[in-house]
């Protein structure tokens, strides 16, 4: 089991004790270790040239994506409160970019020493079971760490992984060709899914009934998402993933792009292209927090890790 010493955490330390606090066997992700590979296209709107040059979203081209689901056992019974993932690659020819989003819209720690701390209190015991005490000690003083679990405990899932909104928790510094720069945060939401789900059908599948939904709706030709960018107002929170932007969910947003999912490719397909947030083409440049040059790291390490 790896040891946690206290003010010196790494990206190689982090995965060490996402594994370790999930009980993880060598070889898998670190996160988001359930997941399902897919295929589809990217058109973008007449409007994406307003916030960014980049060609991965004013070009269309085919996508490379990927939804998961934050938990390393894939027979789970029971996906209510876990964290949902959808990464996507966008682009051609030298100008890809990879976006990360997940079905909440903060992180559950503001630094790399914060997210170890925080990982370590949920170490598993010989019973299989982390030690509560250390946990609530922990939450009690760090109360930003619970932002993220209280979100996702007071907005419950919808039933498919395709009707699931995703937002990404990090501000994009995104440049138009006028050399206009401004912070944007992305929000992919699910296109023609209002009023689809009852009451009695947002229960959360498990994984292998969500496999078995995104085939049919693939199928169906059935799963569409709006890529949008949530606009920056001055004096917003940019170094800090733990908290949203004020009045987050009513701020002026733009319209991107559109990605139409189209088939299912196998999971070495996803493996072997190496998705790594560090991939951004010109005019979406990389968010100024700790935690996004960690997560770059910490990918870099974990693919070579698999491997």
């Amino acid at each position: 089991m790896p040891r946690f010493p206290s003010g010196v955490a790494t990206p190689a330390s982090i995965i060490d004790a996402l594994k370790a606090a999930a009980g993880l066997r060598p070889g898998t992700r670190a996160s988001f270790a359930w997941g399902r590979c897919v295929r589809g296209t990217y058109v973008p709107s007449d409007q994406a040239r307003e916030i960014t040059k980049s060609r991965s979203f004013t070009k269309p081209s085919r996508v490379l994506a990927r939804f998961s689901l934050d938990d390393g056992n894939p027979a789970a019974a029971n996906t209510e409160l876990l964290l949902r993932g959808f990464s996507f690659r966008l682009g051609s020819d030298g100008q890809r970019s990879d976006i990360f989003t997940q079905s909440a819209p903060v992180h559950f720690a503001r630094t790399l020493d914060q997210m170890l701390a925080f990982l370590a209190a949920r170490i598993l015991g010989p019973d299989g079971e982390p030690d509560w005490e250390k946990v609530e000690a922990f939450s009690a003083s760090n109360p930003e760490t619970l932002h993220q679990a209280d979100y996702i405990a007071a907005h419950p899932l919808p039933a498919s992984l395709a009707g699931t909104t995703y937002w990404g928790v990090h501000a994009f510094p995104a440049t138009n060709s006028k050399g206009e720069t401004r912070f944007i945060k992305f929000k992919v939401m699910p296109v023609g899914e209002e009023g689809r789900q009852t009451a009695n059908e947002t229960t959360a599948k498990p994984p292998d009934l969500l496999h078995g939904d995104i085939d049919s709706r693939i199928v169906a030709r059935d799963i569409r998402f709006s890529v949008m960018a949530l606009l920056d107002r001055p004096g917003d929170p940019v170094m800090d993933v733990t908290i949203r932007w004020p009045d987050e969910n009513a701020r002026e947003a733009l319209r991107l792009g559109t990605i139409v999912v189209t088939g299912v490719e196998t999971n070495d397909v996803c493996d072997d292209a190496v998705f790594n947030p560090a991939n951004l083409a010109e005019g979406i440049g990389r968010p100024p927090d700790e935690m996004f040059a960690a997560r770059c790291a910490a990918y870099a390490i974990s693919q070579t890790r698999r491997r």
